[in-house]
């Protein structure tokens, strides 16, 4: 083999390496891997619950007003337990909080299950298990967040957070399109029978964990502990800058809302149709997250985000004007892979900059941003959509996505100009 042959293959295997992604932390950790595939499993069925959820209310009431309300009912629990869970997370044993959590989800979700037996359930009681579904999972996903970093090498980190959304991806493109076939096949009780059961599994996988108490002394759960957390984030402009940005996209770009009267209305279609459009977004993102290896060597993770952002509103305004279902689903999964690309670069960001004592009260104020703006997107869309049509709401809301992140990426100085040095100094400030 010549010198030519040798190096031309070297520079293949090269490339390979930084399209496809990276395992090292599932390698490495066996606790981060008992982590992940708990959270795969249960993924799975809640997003199954993500569809059913929307298409009943709909069904039910042949109002997109209503579906946005059904996501609206959600905010207030979904925020002041998502700080709450932040502070619980920094001064608990992880591992339990996230059994405790999860038990209590499946007893919820078992609720809507049984609701979906009548012929005609009560609104307000689906309404209410959703929001208290909404709070609990505020309560759990500080503490899964907050725990990657303290199970994988600093080195790997945006590796772990890309394999996060790999999964979570794997469940938003299986989830929905099994719960499309479902719904049509065995009906809405069996879609929420079957989330039941994909909690069960993960509890059994978390509770293999080793135990993951406080490393440090910390403020007791409460508002105190929510304060500190809040200050702190004041001094980290470029995080706060993450969440300014995600909020951007979910308000003005989420299009979850509309995807029942778009597949049944412009699009002329079904119960799959339905399912085929909340999966579209995760299969552009599994792509983005499977072909992700190239994000550690990325160091402007800043101008990453503010970039994936601008093309999420792009594409969200093409999808509003598309009535051919093919294009609309290729144009859905061009806004997912910009997301996951979005997602796994806030993360790393959020995760440098923060202490570990910090980072269950930070990661609750993230997910607070990941998880409400949608619902806040949802009721935007609805709302619009009622007043005008579903394709003018998603086109407005996708173009004024792409203007304002221009907007703040020109302003937000200290998130387009951040790099992995600037995660170095934060570790050298934070003694960690």
């Amino acid at each position: 083999m010549t010198t030519t042959d040798s190096q031309d293959r070297t520079q293949r295997r090269s490339l390979r390496q930084r399209l496809v992604i990276d395992i090292t932390p599932l390698r490495e950790s066996p606790d981060f891997r008992r982590l992940w595939t708990g959270h795969a499993v249960a993924i799975l069925g809640t997003q199954m619950t993500r569809v059913a959820v929307p298409y009943q209310v709909y069904v039910l009431t042949d109002s997109t007003l209503m579906v946005g309300l059904a996501s609206l009912a959600q905010l207030i629990p979904l925020m002041v337990c998502s700080l709450l869970g932040g502070s619980v997370a920094d001064a608990v044993d992880r591992r339990r909080l996230l059994v405790a959590t999860e038990s209590m989800l499946a007893v919820v979700v078992g609720g809507l299950a049984l609701l979906a037996l009548l012929d005609r359930p009560p609104i307000w009681a689906i309404f209410v298990l959703v929001a208290v579904s909404a709070g609990l999972s505020a309560l759990e996903s500080p503490a899964r967040s907050a725990a990657v970093a303290g199970l994988v090498r600093r080195e790997v980190l945006p590796s772990a957070f890309a394999l996060n959304q790999t999964l979570t991806q794997v469940g938003a493109i299986v989830g929905p399109a099994v719960a499309g076939v479902i719904i049509a096949g065995l009906g809405l009780s069996s879609t929420y029978a079957l989330n039941v059961a994909t909690f069960l599994v993960s509890i059994a996988v978390l509770s293999r964990m080793r135990p993951m108490p406080p490393a440090h002394a910390v403020t007791k759960p409460g508002i105190r502990s929510v304060i500190e957390g809040l200050t702190y984030l004041r001094s980290k402009p470029a995080v706060l800058g993450c969440f300014l940005a995600d909020l951007n996209a979910m308000f003005f770009g989420m299009p979850r809302a509309l995807f029942p009267a778009i597949a049944l209305g412009q699009l002329g279609g079904d119960a799959v149709t339905v399912g085929l459009l909340h999966a579209a977004p995760g299969a552009g993102a599994l792509i983005g997250a499977l072909t992700s290896g190239w994000v550690v060597a990325v160091t402007r993770q800043g101008r990453a985000v503010i970039v994936s952002i601008t093309v999420w509103g792009l594409a969200i305004a093409g999808f509003g004007l598309s009535h051919w279902l093919p294009l609309t689903l290729a144009l859905l999964m061009v806004a997912g892979a910009a997301d996951v690309v979005s997602a796994v670069f806030r993360q790393t960001v959020l995760q440098l900059s923060v202490p570990d004592h910090l980072r269950g009260r930070l990661s609750s104020v993230h997910i607070g941003v990941v998880t409400g703006g949608p619902l806040l997107g949802d009721a935007r869309a609805g709302a619009t959509a009622s007043l005008t049509s579903p394709a003018f709401a998603m086109v407005s809301g996708g173009l004024a996505c792409a203007v304002i992140m221009a907007f703040l990426g020109w302003r937000l100085t200290a998130l387009r100009r951040w790099t992995l040095a600037d995660a170095e100094i934060d570790r050298r400030e934070n003694g960690s």
